[in-house]
């Protein structure tokens, strides 16, 4: 599976990209358990032991779906406005294959 760290991310705009992937998102701790961030219970227990003022201090995350990885990337580079921008860009792509 492949892997990205996360470091001082907003929780609320990380849980709404988190809801948009497709596959399973793993949180993975330094212990070794593996929480599944699409479940409302594991985002719940795997967050509060992660959030210090609001933000994620330090994540360690693994998807089934290499998209989703491509996805959190960006995010956690660029913050929400990335995939929202490329959200928002698919559209126009759709219409120009339309006219073809």
């Amino acid at each position: 599976m492949a892997a990205v760290e996360l470091h001082d991310v907003d929780v609320q705009a990380f849980l709404a990209e988190i809801d948009k992937c497709e596959g399973n998102v793993f949180l993975v701790t330094n212990e070794g358990d593996r929480l599944n961030l699409k479940s409302k219970l594991c985002q719940l227990i795997g967050l509060t032991q992660l959030i210090e003022g609001g933000k994620i201090s330090n994540a360690h995350l693994e998807c089934a779906n290499p998209d989703d990885l491509s996805k959190l990337f960006r995010f956690n580079i660029f913050g929400a406005d990335s995939n929202t921008k490329e959200e928002e860009s698919k559209p126009e792509e759709k219409k120009d294959a339309d006219k073809d």
